[in-house]
């Protein structure tokens, strides 16, 4: 009997050679289609009818749109989880995607998993260490990596093997799923500006200013302009109220994990807007304190997920440092939609550290001046007595 194994399962080129190849190595090859956003109902048709084409003994189809906004994208929104800053950790899904991947294996008793990723992207990184660290018993096979064969290769492969290829040919590398768009290739490449053409979501349609509403319960989004609505449908919502004003667009010198830089465009309006606005609502409710040392677990977080590191243990202790600040992050959030832009109009919560029967900024205070006086010449003392030294020396 064969051994099974698999197949992470897009249609595309690369997995479809993967199929008949892993036939050839003696396989029962199980594909697995793992629907995290961006994928028509027509392309779910064609997965599955390519799959029972190209002979694979079985096909699985996860819908993971939730699931992933649950334990994931939440954590990116409670984290402000930006990779250097500026990328909002839109490659997650391979963590969601290669799960489902193990849970099949084990279900069907595979004893491998395998993907069409090549030897110098990041993905690889992604899939395989989740994998060694929550099936380390699961053989991981990536044919398009070990062959180090090129596309036209692999056209020509499956032509001799009487299967068809579609015949598109696309300007620009595209991953879609419900984070939004990443974009790669041609003029890209290049360190030049992509044309407009390589923006969908973020396609200037509306010159008009906008207000939204976002209302946030311990950190997670759970209504727009007052309606309750679940965090994936906000999330879906906003990639198009936020993207036909042009806003979500990011364009950077990317440090990959593999050890090498690129370039880098993506289009995320809803996450990124999700993300700004929770960061107003931090700044009225957690403390200077809280604010400084939850910036730095962000950055940690960001990096370590990009990296290819989401179970590493120190994860899941951001996570609980995360949730326990996020306790008093409930409360309104309006942003202004306007010219690519967005900002924060106003922000409101029950927790709000503004109270203005103690102090109102620059106005009013229950103190007296002589109080902060005081306050300042033992504030900076340590200062005047280091500055004195330095003078005496």
């Amino acid at each position: 009997m064969a051994e099974k194994v698999v197949l992470a399962f897009s249609g595309g080129l690369d997995t479809s050679f993967c199929v008949l190849h892993l036939q050839e190595k003696g396989f029962d090859v199980i594909t697995a289609t793992i629907d995290t956003g961006g994928l028509s109902k027509e392309e779910l048709r064609y997965t599955e009818n390519r799959s029972k084409e190209l002979g694979a003994i079985k096909h699985y189809f996860v819908d993971a749109k939730k699931e992933i906004f649950d334990e994931i994208i939440s954590y990116i929104i409670k984290a402000n989880a930006l990779y250097e800053g500026v990328y909002p950790l839109m490659c997650s899904d391979r963590y969601t995607i290669a799960k489902h991947m193990i849970a099949i294996a084990k279900k069907e008793k595979a004893g491998a998993v395998a993907h069409g990723c090549t030897g110098a992207g990041n993905d690889q990184v992604r899939i395989d260490v989740t994998t060694m660290c929550l099936a380390p018993d699961l053989k991981i096979i990536a044919p398009i990596r070990e062959l180090g064969i090129r596309r036209p290769q692999e056209i020509e492969y499956l032509e001799k093997k009487g299967f068809k290829v579609k015949e598109t040919t696309k300007k620009y590398t595209i991953n879609e799923n419900v984070f939004g768009r990443t974009i790669s290739g041609s003029e890209i490449d290049e360190n030049k500006e992509p044309s407009e053409d390589a923006w969908v979501l973020t396609k200037v349609q509306k010159r008009e200013p906008e207000h939204v509403k976002i209302s946030f319960e311990n950190g997670v989004p759970v209504a727009l302009n007052g309606k309750k609505m679940h965090g994936i449908e906000i999330l879906q919502k906003l990639n198009e109220v936020a993207g036909v004003h042009g806003y979500g667009r990011g364009l950077y010198v990317e440090d990959e994990t593999v050890g090498i830089k690129g370039f880098q465009a993506f289009e995320a309006p809803g996450l990124l807007l999700l993300i700004e606005a929770h960061r107003a609502l931090e700044r009225l409710v957690l403390t200077h304190q809280q604010l400084a040392t939850k910036t730095s677990m962000e950055s940690t977080y960001a990096d370590l997920s990009y990296r290819g590191l989401f179970y590493e243990p120190v994860m899941r202790d951001i996570e609980a440092f995360v949730d326990s600040t996020q306790k008093v992050v409930t409360g309104d959030v309006v942003m202004k939609l306007e010219h690519m832009n967005a900002i924060q109009v106003s922000v409101s919560s029950p927790h709000s550290l503004m109270r203005e029967d103690i102090a109102r900024y620059a106005q009013a205070t229950s103190w007296k001046g002589a109080d902060a006086e005081a306050f300042i010449k033992l504030y900076g003392m340590q200062q005047k007595i280091a500055s004195t030294r330095k003078r005496s020396g």
